[in-house]
């Protein structure tokens, strides 16, 4: 039997050499070329080379459990996967906007459709994904608007000690003019992760309602504590089409109504693929009187996208709603089954788009985010 990756990566003692040969996407890495000022030492696949050995000789390595280790050495392996899909020339210089985020995608995307071959749980993979996210924070938070606003917001999904480790190795890891001043900019990183009480855990605020203001109204103090003054819930649902919505409302719905896109498309004749703008239109319009009678309801769609949501989390919130959002997901070969033997059949190209552009829900995201999913921890 294959070993899966995680166990491939201790009993080959964290080897990227390894990982390349066994899981041949990160092969990608050759041969992209980076700004020399800040990757003097080549190609992306050297300097990822020279991270994974960094972040082994990092005295703090030791302190960590097997798993952590694990899934630190993942996260460095594929921490810059991004630049494959976003490097460009730009001024004569070489740039890959948006690497982080393209990367988090994209690594979610290989390791849920090789789910067989990586054996990742949902939360092991989501811890990868977030950690690829937010590798580049540590040197350039000071520079934001809000630095304290983007720690707490990254303590939601990850523990900041081993974003510290993973940006510590990435910093290392190259071949510089000023290593000395990016190195500073981790240690203060921490220092302010410390400070701030989410170094190990997120911040623990005075309630769930204190939670979801702090991240959705600008300038909240992060130790206010609110007085709740929600009246109902609203349920959002979440994931790719196949997931399982319908199965999860018709058991666990309480006989809630249920507003569902994909009925209403029916209903005014609208293919999957032409004027959605009119089917939302009709949706909300269906919300908006549930929300003045404040009665709770269920919203079913997919809902894949964070922008997406968060402007339903808007509208619903702002009449007095605690939005629990419910991500649902379905392992990738079970979709594709289920997709042959319904009735509206999505070409496979769709659902791949799909995937491609999928953005798990985030912990801040709602009053309450949820994940059932069947290779969930």
């Amino acid at each position: 039997m294959e070993q899966k990756i995680l166990e491939g990566i201790r009993n080959n003692n964290f080897s990227f050499n390894w990982l390349t040969v066994h899981y041949p996407k990160l092969s990608m890495l050759k041969n992209i070329p980076q700004n020399p000022e800040y990757h003097g030492e080549g190609d992306v696949y050297c300097h990822t080379e020279m991270v994974c050995e960094k972040l082994l000789e990092l005295a703090e390595w030791q302190e960590l459990g097997k798993e952590e280790q694990e899934l630190l050495f993942l996260a460095a392996a594929f921490h810059d996967i991004g630049k494959t899909f976003c490097t460009k020339q730009e001024d004569g210089k070489w740039i890959s906007p948006k690497h982080t985020i393209i990367g988090e995608k994209a690594f979610r995307r290989i390791a849920y459709k090789e789910a067989e071959q990586f054996g990742l749980t949902f939360r092991q993979r989501e811890t990868v994904t977030k950690l690829i996210r937010y590798h580049g924070m540590p040197v350039w938070f000071w520079t934001k608007n809000s630095p304290e606003f983007d720690l707490l917001k990254a303590a939601e999904s990850i523990p900041l000690r081993l974003l510290y480790l993973l940006s510590k190795a990435d910093v290392q890891g190259r071949v510089a003019k000023n290593p000395g001043q990016m190195e500073e900019q981790v240690e203060l990183f921490a220092d302010y992760a410390k400070e701030l009480g989410i170094w190990e855990n997120p911040f623990s605020f005075a309630n769930p309602y204190t939670r979801y203001q702090y991240f959705h109204k600008e300038g909240l103090w992060h130790k206010a504590a609110l007085y709740d003054e929600t009246e109902f819930d609203v349920i959002l649902m979440s994931g790719l089409p196949l997931a399982g919505k319908d199965s999860w409302i018709e058991k666990n719905g309480m006989d809630m109504p249920v507003i569902s896109l994909d009925e209403i498309r029916e209903q005014l004749g609208v293919s999957p693929a032409k004027d959605s703008g009119r089917v939302v239109q009709a949706a909300k319009e269906q919300a908006k009187i549930f929300l003045r009678q404040k009665k709770p309801f269920i919203w079913n769609a997919t809902n894949i996208i964070q922008e997406t949501r968060q402007k339903l989390v808007r509208l619903f919130a702002g009449y007095g709603a605690r939005v629990h959002i419910l991500y649902l997901e379905a392992p990738y070969q079970e979709l594709l089954a289920r997709n042959q033997k319904r009735a509206r059949y999505i070409p496979e190209h769709v659902l791949e788009e799909m995937i491609r552009k999928l953005e798990v829900p985030a912990p801040w995201e709602a009053f309450e985010v949820r994940n059932c999913t069947k290779i969930s921890s």
